[in-house]
């Protein structure tokens, strides 16, 4: 069906056989951290004893096939190729890795106890034989089967009891992670941050994303435009109620290209973009003070190679953000990267701060370097807001001045010249209406009654543009 061109594969579903296929072809698939591979540490983090007791369990099911013996092995083998392509792909994996992990340690505990009830049944025999043997030396049918038993069995009775009691361990341990993974990785909201405990003990917490968007909804107009990379678009549409120019819906690839183009680009060549755009503010997420690894800076080559996929030969590509060293943001990167609009956002003033004791002012705790670009001036945004921790930034957007030629003439904002235009248009329609007729009452519409115009035209009036527009045309 995929040959003849009636079924179409996505791209998502085309990385599940090809797990390169993403990276190479469509790189805003590949941005996603869901669509990462799995690695190691997720692995033990999140299934933890499962990771070798699923394969005992698929060992075990071999030995004895049966039809829904082979529909687990089919499932377990499956979902473990899948979870290891995409991480997101876990929660197919789960149910299967606790059955599988399921047979494997219930089949342990029946061999080994098994074989400790064999130890402790000829122990037990044998002993009952001490106290009768002073009047019958033969011994019982039981004890003789035990017995053989317990002699053909190559685990003693010592390592079945250590396999036993292991095991009882093992699963409270088990249990403890269980619990821990979902009080401290899987209860906390990504909107704040953990960030780890203090010398005294307690839980610190970043609280800079809420402190920005209660900011955005507070002390922006509700029609306001903001501009920032696709992943924080759900938040704000939520919790600041603003308008965002993407989102999470990653569909719209030349949209988000649009985006990372402007975040990529120098400050002059940026500004048409977010005019047409007709951006109000642009958000960036930095984590140089705080040690925020999750910022914008480390996901910038994300931004460039989606925004060069779309428009080639409107922007640098990636090698053109590498120096010698490779992804520097220090005194040794390319002078592309230290004058784009993303580093700029991002470190402007951060220059002059010290975030660290014996370190100069402008050291990266993320990225541990000193940044090569300390006297940053912005010529086409200003700095709106900073949040405690320096994690979210807001700029706004300047509004391109319109001169007038005549000399000592105010600039006036493109806002301003299409009201004043607006103004003179209705003006001059007014006058050629006075001169035809002089009405009382509403003679053309509300609209062109200025804001201190009470009307009291009553209900002719206000239908008289109505009957006077309609008798033009008899």
């Amino acid at each position: 069906m995929q040959l003849l061109g009636k079924v179409r594969w996505t791209g998502r579903s085309l990385s599940l056989l090809d797990p390169t296929y993403a990276s190479r072809f469509i790189p805003i698939i590949a941005s996603v951290a869901e669509h990462q591979p799995t690695t190691w540490t997720s692995f033990f983090f999140d299934l933890n004893i499962l990771v070798p007791l699923a394969p005992v369990g698929l060992y075990f099911l071999f030995q004895k096939p049966t039809e829904g013996g082979i529909f687990v092995i089919l499932y377990g083998t499956v979902a473990w190729y899948f979870a290891g392509v995409m991480v997101r792909l876990m929660l197919t994996l789960a149910p299967i890795a606790c059955i599988l992990g399921a047979i494997g340690f219930s089949t342990i505990l029946r061999k080994f106890s098994g074989i400790l009830k064999i130890h402790l049944k000829t122990l037990s025999w044998g002993s009952k034989s001490d106290e009768e043997g002073k009047e019958s030396q033969t011994p019982t049918a039981s004890f003789s089967y035990f017995k053989k038993l317990s002699e053909t069995t190559s685990v003693g009775l010592g390592p079945a009891a250590a396999v036993l009691i292991g095991s009882t361990l093992l699963l409270c341990m088990y249990l403890y992670h269980c619990s821990y993974a979902a009080s401290v990785a899987y209860s906390s909201p990504s909107i704040v941050i953990d960030a780890g405990r203090s010398r005294d003990g307690k839980r610190m917490m970043y609280d800079d994303y809420r402190e920005a968007y209660y900011w955005l909804r507070q002390n922006t107009h509700e029609d306001s435009k903001i501009m920032s990379w696709w992943d924080y678009g759900y938040q704000m549409s939520a919790m600041a109620n603003r308008t965002v120019l993407v989102d999470n819906n990653t569909w719209n690839n030349t949209h988000i290209a649009t985006v990372g183009r402007a975040l990529a680009s120098t400050e002059e060549k940026a500004f048409p973009i977010l005019e047409s755009l007709d951006v109000d503010y642009v958000l960036v997420i930095f984590g140089g003070v705080t040690g925020y690894s999750s910022d914008d800076i480390n996901k910038f080559l994300w931004p460039v190679r989606i925004g060069s996929g779309v428009y080639p030969n409107d922007m640098p590509h990636e090698r053109d953000y590498y120096a010698a060293g490779g992804f520097d943001v220090g005194i040794g990167g390319s002078p592309t990267l230290l004058n784009c609009v993303a580093y700029k956002l991002c470190y402007h003033r951060f220059g002059e701060l010290m975030t660290e004791y014996g370190k100069p002012p402008g050291y990266d705790r993320t990225r541990q370097r000193e940044i090569g670009n300390k006297d940053i001036t912005l010529t086409t945004m200003t700095e709106a807001f900073t949040s405690e921790h320096w994690i979210v930034r807001i700029y706004k957007v300047n509004k391109r001045p319109i001169f007038d030629s005549t000399p000592g003439a105010p600039s006036k904002t493109m806002k301003e010249i299409t009201k004043d235009s607006q103004a003179d248009q209705q003006s001059e329609l007014t006058s050629q209406l006075e001169d035809k007729a002089r009405f009382a009452g509403c003679f053309t519409s509300e609209r062109a009654f200025s804001n201190d115009k009470v009307y009291g035209g009553g209900g002719s009036g206000a239908n008289f543009n109505l009957v006077f527009n309609f008798s033009r045309f008899l």
